[in-house]
């Protein structure tokens, strides 16, 4: 795969991999990688919370107000 880059955002690259003791290729590699897990596993969990709301598995707002409050008196 080929991606096309601004010469402004090759330049950031360019910077960022210097600083990090890298060549400009694998660091935008690791950027991308580290995207991608971050992606899937919050994605992950956003459907956790969604299938949570479906099963009616959520604190209502006056429940976490007593919880907030019960952890500050303890």
């Amino acid at each position: 795969m080929e991606v096309h880059v601004k010469p402004e955002t090759q330049a950031k690259i360019a910077r960022a991999a210097a600083e990090h003791n890298s060549d400009p290729d694998a660091y935008v590699q690791q950027l991308v990688e580290t995207y991608l897990d971050h992606d899937e596993w919050f994605r992950a969990h956003v459907q956790e919370g969604l299938d949570q709301l479906d099963q009616s598995q959520y604190l209502t707002h006056a429940e976490v107000g007593a919880r907030i409050d019960k952890m500050f008196r303890s």
